[in-house]
């Protein structure tokens, strides 16, 4: 959003953006602590729009941590926003938050959810907390549930290939279905949402065709011409799991694969997407995978 007319306010924690963009005449950095409430009040000033989508990856036991980085901090913002007067609060989520959901019966942006994974009864937890909290106020709660974003230079993308290319990608047997969306239509919704002055609640963001994990990854697999995952027990991908989380906490490295991340990875989400045609994104760039393949 750097080259368009807004003025753009980014909170960080540790790491620094990049130096190009610091340098941009629209954008400000401010430094933060979402787990310190007290430095989230000059950031908030004066700002019209939240878009928050922080969290923590790639840790061992996600259940000891995520309540904190999924929820709490997800509370310490909304309450700054609120005292600061900001108009609309648009936190980025995922269609796993209402559980399992098939083409057959799709997910329909419904707040009471029985997701069986941390990261997804954390983030619907926050959800719930936003609509609450805006209740008789003047901000606007927005949930942009975005199926799996794809697109150059996406961490779960980028690191796929790269396990593709050493044949070191498997996926577990039984069909997992899935809704994807291009990282342009993405954006495009994000901008949407921030702009449009109607726009509230919650919105299913996915593109025309939802096909399964298996499907995908072959896929990927034969547009770069890598050899396809191959496939094995889904008991292994846990076991696996296991493995690393236990190494990870012993040495306090991170854990790039966390029993709960299988858990979620294992869970199908298909979406009811009219809202977003109506609202937010009329026309998709990349209404399938066929089209969106040129991206990678």
């Amino acid at each position: 959003m750097a080259p368009g007319p807004h003025r753009l306010r980014l909170l960080v924690h540790r790491r620094p953006v990049p130096a190009d963009l610091a340098r941009a005449a629209n954008v400000s950095i401010y430094q933060g602590d979402l787990a310190e409430p007290a430095t989230l009040r000059e950031a908030c000033r004066s700002v019209d729009t939240i878009v928050h989508f922080a969290g923590v990856l790639f840790a061992p036991r996600p259940e000891r941590f995520l309540p904190k980085t999924n929820l709490r901090y997800v509370q310490h913002l909304v309450a700054a926003a609120l005292r600061a007067g900001v108009r609309k609060f648009i936190l980025i989520s995922f269609p796993h938050v209402e559980g399992e959901s098939f083409p057959q019966a799709p997910a329909n942006g419904r707040l009471a959810g029985h997701p069986t994974s941390v990261h997804a009864r954390t983030r619907l937890a926050a959800e719930q907390h936003l609509h609450q909290a805006c209740a008789e106020t003047a901000m606007v709660p927005i949930s942009l549930r975005a199926g799996m974003i794809y697109g150059r230079g996406v961490l779960m993308i980028e690191a796929g290939r790269r396990l593709l290319r050493r044949r070191l990608l498997g996926v577990w047997r039984e069909p997992t279905w899935i809704h994807l969306l291009s990282l342009p239509d993405f954006l495009t919704g994000v901008a949407a949402a921030i702009d449009e002055k109607h726009v509230s609640g919650i919105y299913n963001l996915g593109d025309d065709r939802p096909l399964t994990l298996q499907e995908f990854l072959d896929r990927l697999a034969d547009h770069w011409r890598y050899p396809r995952p191959w496939r094995a027990p889904r008991w292994s991908f846990f076991a696996a799991a296991a493995g690393v989380e236990t190494f990870a906490a012993i040495v306090g490295t991170a854990a790039p694969l966390t029993r709960d991340f299988i858990r979620i990875g294992m869970a199908s989400y298909v979406m009811d997407t009219t809202r977003m045609r109506r609202e937010l994104v009329p026309v998709l760039a990349y209404p399938t995978l066929q089209e969106g393949l040129a991206l990678l």
